[in-house]
């Protein structure tokens, strides 16, 4: 089975869009499937220079900065945006790339973030009462038709005669509009969200074996709730340090403030050949796309060592 590769990067550690959009077009131009960024306003360690980027803003830059690589968000927190807005916002993103945008959107986990930047952050519970009702609003908003209204009576939203417009430019998602993709280790409400509303099913950061139950509570799920699992597509997102031998490998480990050790434990990482078995292993497990976390943006050789030793062997 091939595997999809795309570029997954983290620019609140530090990027400027120009960073972003180098990566992105040499994402392109090596025929990676997509360039995904994260959706953050704190670094996680370092100054984080020269400060976050909104994530839908720099996705608009990148619609008409790029123009065939597929773009989209591991993961927007529901704790940033009201769902309409975002609705809105991402069906603006996909007309300015001509539909090739993608919602990866979560409940929210980074507290500091929120406080830093005056954002509020509920209790677990809320975020997930309120990230359910986003799924149910933005998707709702998509697929409703052009002449007809949309209302929602929620705990935490309510709109009413809405137009629902704008209307996104593709309509392949399992809601009628952009693929969806949801995420995470949750045991009952990210298997039971995802069967709902996801078109795609992604574990961040996961070993081989969770890998495998998780994507099993997912499968069971959708067998619950009426769904074919086989319509989902299911991917991993994993740190990726490739280098052509050892040395290069400690060297990309050492920019990133890693160890070897740690990252082929957990992530894709080693020569070619070793970063070509990881992959494999996870597709027998059945996932269909490797999201690679690129943390070092100015290293554009990386790319090109995995697009041109890794990519066609997978």
């Amino acid at each position: 089975m091939a595997v999809e590769l795309r570029i997954f990067t983290e620019p609140q550690q530090g990027a400027s869009y120009d960073d972003l959009l180098a990566v992105a077009r040499t994402a392109e131009q090596l025929g990676f499937g997509a360039f995904f960024r994260s959706d953050h306003y704190l670094t996680m360690g370092g100054d984080g220079l020269p400060g976050p980027s909104d994530a839908w803003t720099t996705l608009a830059g990148l619609a008409r900065d790029t123009s065939t690589i597929r773009l989209g968000t591991l993961m927007t927190s529901a704790t940033f945006r009201h769902p309409g807005v975002l609705a809105i916002q991402v069906a603006g993103v996909d007309a300015m790339s001509g539909g090739r945008v993608e919602l990866g959107i979560g409940a929210g986990w980074f507290e500091r973030e929120h406080s830093a930047y005056g954002i509020p952050f509920p209790d677990t519970q809320e975020r997930f009462a309120r990230f359910a009702e986003q799924l149910e609003v933005v998707t709702g908003l998509w697929s409703t038709k052009p002449g007809e209204t949309y209302d929602f009576a929620g705990t935490h939203y309510q709109l009413s005669e809405s137009p629902a417009l704008p209307k996104p430019a593709q309509g392949i998602g399992h809601a009628g509009g952009p693929p969806v993709i949801i995420g995470g280790r949750g045991k009952r409400q990210t298997p039971a969200l995802t069967a709902r509303y996801a078109d795609e099913f992604n574990l961040p950061f996961v070993d081989e074996d969770f890998t495998k139950t998780q994507f099993a509570r997912v499968r069971a799920a959708c067998e619950e709730a009426g769904r074919d699992p086989d319509g989902l597509t299911w991917s991993n997102a994993l740190v990726v340090c490739v280098g052509r031998d050892e040395a290069e490998v400690e060297r990309r480990a050492a920019a990133i403030g890693r160890t070897t050790e740690d990252l082929r434990a957990n992530g894709v990482a080693g020569t070619p050949q070793e970063a070509i078995d990881t992959i494999s292993r996870f597709a027998a497990l059945g996932s269909q796309r490797i999201y690679l976390q690129v943390l070092d943006l100015s290293d554009l050789e990386h790319v090109h060592l995995i697009a041109e030793e890794v990519m066609p062997h997978v």
